[in-house]
């Protein structure tokens, strides 16, 4: 155990160095360049392939077909890992990850969300 005259000088230098963490949420993150977040789907993309459906390991995507080549994406944010596997599979990069990542919700619904 160190002593309390051997401790001063470590303790003083910690006082004028910077702090190691940011100070969130009042400062926002800089999210590195391929970061997976919540998912964005370009229905003009989407041919109705369903080989996000495959290959999404939770079952949290659907997609549904609202008319003659026209499709919307139905994800659940509360079963999605954010692996990244759907847009990987998609073969027109009608998915893809952002950089959002700030996806606390109060209830079950709200995690359903239509894109």
């Amino acid at each position: 155990m160190r002593k309390v005259g051997k401790m001063l000088p470590l303790v003083m230098k910690m006082l004028i160095r910077k702090p190691a963490t940011v100070m969130y949420p009042s400062v926002k993150p800089e999210m590195p360049e391929h970061f997976r977040g919540k998912l964005e789907f370009d229905a003009s993309k989407c041919i109705g392939c369903k080989m996000c459906i495959r290959d999404c390991p939770s079952g949290a995507l659907e997609i549904e077909k609202i008319g003659e080549k026209q499709f919307k994406a139905i994800v659940y944010l509360d079963r999605c890992i954010y692996c990244g596997q759907c847009t990987d599979s998609c073969p027109k990069k009608a998915l893809k990850c952002t950089k959002c990542f700030e996806l606390a919700n109060y209830t079950r619904e709200n995690l359903k969300v239509d894109i």
